[in-house]
């Protein structure tokens, strides 16, 4: 046991010594989730706009002026021409142009209703619907001003309620889902090179003769990055807590003990992927490229997994990543316990426990 403490405190100074790898470490993490929480948003803020008005008079002006007081949308533009249009989005500053037609006061006195026509660049489909969407919200809530003191009989009025994210905040979607894969590539990959720096020096059969048992040496190895990787998800929470405003409806303890459940299951698949690199530089290949588009794309963290094809669905099941999403969302948004989550936490304890014995038996292996 003393050798295994020895072997555990070697390799806390292999890596408190390179100071380059510890500032990778623990900076990217930082700046990887500022980066993304401030960048990564489906929330549009000051749009450039442009406005083509047939009619020109008072009831435009006052719409206009309720857009343009807006947060979500600055008027750069005012349009004579029909022509004029096609000119203005081929610049590639404005985003979208609203079009009222003629005698848009007199038709809506007079035929209670008038047509505004919402023209939006969609080379980015996804902004355009959601410029699209939060006119139509402005111009709803115009009529709604105009409209109340009106009596319309039989009139149904669906009201929506958003729960957990009343705000629709896109940083609420993004922090889980980005927390999640800087854990999963930061401890895969640092875990995976370290065992194969050992291997390319040849000091790994060394210390696989060595009394140690391949578990021990396992173990030995993770137990750093153990504590390194918990630093970084304390880190990530306390940004998402006081920068980000993210709130943490359930228990901060829970949360924590699920975070190091995580982050045992992707070392342990870092040690895995060290079994069959030879070179760092392969280690490094495939805890990147082979991890971070199956954990983008198959976790559910930006493409909802009930839309996927049903071979992708059952795919899913095995990326690590999928299950913690569902976590930490449960946790930080839902305010859910244990009891919602023993599921998901088992299935991360069962794969930790396949990567280790796995790695084990690789091991037991090469040392015959």
């Amino acid at each position: 046991m003393k050798l295994f403490y020895v072997f555990i405190k070697k390799e806390f100074y292999h890596i408190i010594r390179d100071r380059r790898s510890l500032f990778i470490l623990l900076g990217m993490p930082i700046i990887q989730i500022l980066l993304f929480g401030f960048a990564i948003t489906n929330e549009i803020n000051n749009v450039n706009i442009a406005i083509f008005d047939h009619s020109k008079d008072i009831t435009t002006h006052r719409i206009i002026d309720k857009i343009s007081a807006s947060s979500y949308f600055s008027i750069k533009q005012f349009i004579e021409r029909e022509s004029d249009i096609e000119k203005v989005f081929k610049k590639g500053k404005i985003k979208a142009v609203l079009v009222f037609e003629k005698d848009f006061s007199k038709k809506l006195l007079k035929n209670s209703h008038a047509t505004v026509q919402i023209i939006t660049d969609a080379t980015d489909p996804n902004t355009a619907n959601t410029i699209s969407n939060y006119i139509n919200a402005i111009i709803q809530s115009y009529t709604q001003e105009l409209n109340k003191d009106v009596v319309i009989s039989y009139q149904i009025i669906p009201i929506s309620h958003m729960v957990y994210n009343p705000e629709l905040k896109s940083v609420f979607m993004f922090v889980p889902g980005v927390m999640t894969v800087i854990l999963m590539l930061v401890s895969a990959m640092m875990t995976s090179i370290s065992i194969t720096r050992e291997k390319e020096l040849g000091t790994m059969e060394i210390i696989l003769v060595s009394p140690l048992k391949p578990i021990q040496v396992i173990t030995g190895k993770v137990i750093p990055y153990v504590f390194i990787s918990i630093i970084n998800a304390t880190i990530i929470i306390l940004l998402s807590l006081f920068i980000f405003k993210m709130p943490v409806q359930g228990s901060l303890i829970l949360l924590g003990f699920e975070s190091v459940i995580f982050i045992v299951t992707a070392l342990a698949l870092g040690i895995l992927i060290s079994t069959i690199s030879a070179t760092q530089q392969t280690a490094m290949m495939i805890s990147l490229m082979g991890l971070m588009l199956p954990v983008i794309i198959l976790s559910g963290f930006i493409f909802p997994i009930e839309s996927m094809p049903l071979p992708l669905q059952i795919i899913s099941n095995i990326i690590p990543a999928k299950w913690f999403i569902v976590i930490i969302k449960g946790i930080m948004l839902k305010g859910v316990g244990i009891a919602y989550l023993w599921k998901e936490t088992l299935v991360l304890m069962a794969m930790t426990l396949f990567f280790i014995v796995l790695s084990t038996k690789k091991y037991k292996i090469r040392l015959e």
